[in-house]
C-alpha cells in the first residue's frame, strides 16, 4: 500500500519517478480502510531531502501510511523555502489534541551544541513528553536519540572530538525482537554524528534493550522496555551520496574531515560509493511500522 502525503509535496514527483506508489490526500479520502497516522518531526536543515529519504523507506510496506509533517518552531529556515514550510508543515498547537500511531524524530545538524544552547530545546522537550501519551511508538534517529535520552533518562549528550562518519558493521544482539526480524547477524549502517552512545551508559542508566551495536559505534538500535520508543543512532534513511555530500561540505567549511569509513571504494573519494545498507534499512522501517505501530495501535486511536 502507499504512503499518503500532501497533494503538492515535492517528494511526490521524486518518488513517482522511482516507481514508488504514492497516494495524495485527495485520493486517500476514497479508501475505505484504517490507515496509519504517522507524525514526522523534521529537525534536519534540508527538509525536502530528508522528507524524500524517509518517505522512500516508509513506502516499502503493505500498510497505508498518512504522513503529517511537524515543525518544532516557526524559525525561518536557510535551507528550505518558507513557502514549503507554510504549505506543508503543522505547528504543535495544531496537532497537540490528536493521537498518532507512529512518530519519527529525525537527526539534527547541531554538531557539538549543548542542549541548553539549542534554540528550540524547550519546544522539543514538550513534544517528546507529549508523545508518550499520544503516540503508539516513536522512532528517534541520530541526534534525536541524544535528545530522547536526555528527556526520558536525563543523560547528558556525550560529545566526540571528531566526527563519526562512514558505513559500519553492526552486530545483531542474540535477543529476539520483531523489529530485527529478517536481519542478518551482521549488517551495515551509515553513521554521521559528533556524539557517542556507549553501551555501558545505556545499560547502566536506561531500560533500553540493545538490539544492534558495534565497538566503535556503541548503541545502534535499541528499544525501550515498553516499546514506545525506538532508538536508531545512525541514518538508515540516507541516500548513497549523502555521506559524500557531507564530506565535501565539511571540506569546504575547512573542518578537515576524515574520509568516511568503509564508504568509498578503496577509500578513494574520487570513486563513486555504493549503497550497502539499503535492504536492512528498508526492513527496519517495515518492521517498525508493522510490529511496533500497526500491531499495537488501536483501531480507533481516540478510544485509548
Amino acid at each position: 500500500m502507499p504512503i499518503n502525503i500532501p497533494n503538492d509535496l515535492p517528494a511526490k514527483t521524486v518518488l513517482n519517478s522511482e516507481q514508488v506508489f504514492v497516494m495524495t490526500e485527495e485520493r486517500s479520502t476514497h479508501q475505505d480502510i484504517r490507515p496509519l497516522n504517522v507524525l514526522f518531526l523534521n529537525l534536519m536543515p534540508k527538509k525536502i531531502n530528508t522528507e524524500i529519504q524517509y518517505m522512500r523507506k516508509l513506502s516499502n510496506t503493505p500498510l497505508q501510511v498518512n504522513i503529517t509533517l511537524l515543525r518544532v518552531d516557526d524559525h525561518v529556515s536557510k535551507n528550505t523555502p518558507q513557502s514549503h514550510m507554510d504549505n506543508f508543515y503543522k505547528d504543535f498547537e495544531e496537532i497537540k489534541n490528536k493521537k498518532f500511531d507512529g512518530m519519527i524524530v529525525t537527526g539534527a545538524a547541531l554538531d557539538q551544541t549543548e542542549f541548553k544552547d539549542v534554540r528550540y530545546w524547550d519546544n522539543l522537550k514538550k513534544i517528546l513528553l507529549w508523545s508518550t501519551k499520544n503516540v503508539t511508538s516513536t522512532l528517534f534517529s541520530c541526534w534525536g536519540v541524544a535528545a530522547a535520552l536526555k528527556v526520558f533518562y536525563n543523560i547528558d549528550i556525550i560529545f566526540r572530538m571528531d566526527k563519526l562518519s562512514g558505513v559500519y558493521d553492526m552486530e545483531l544482539s542474540p535477543m529476539i525482537d520483531t523489529i530485527t526480524r529478517g536481519f542478518d547477524d551482521t549488517f551495515k549502517a551509515p553513521i554521521s554524528r559528533y556524539c557517542d552512545f556507549p553501551l555501558d551508559v545505556i545499560k547502566e542508566k536506561t531500560d533500553i534493550e540493545i538490539l544492534a551495536s558495534s565497538d566503535e559505534v556503541g548503541l545502534y538500535l535499541g528499544v525501550s522496555a515498553d516499546g514506545k520508543q525506538v532508538y536508531v543512532s545512525g541514518h538508515p534513511e540516507y541516500d548513497v551520496d549523502t555521506l559524500d555530500q557531507e564530506y565535501r561540505r565539511d571540506i569546504e567549511a575547512n573542518k578537515n574531515p576524515n574520509i568516511p569509513i568503509n564508504y568509498y571504494p578503496d577509500n578513494d573519494p574520487s570513486k563513486t560509493p555504493l549503497c550497502t545498507w539499503r535492504s536492512h534499512s528498508s526492513l527496519l522501517f517495515c518492521n517498525w511500522l508493522n510490529y511496533y505501530v500497526y500491531q499495537e495501535a488501536p483501531f480507533d486511536p481516540y478510544q485509548n
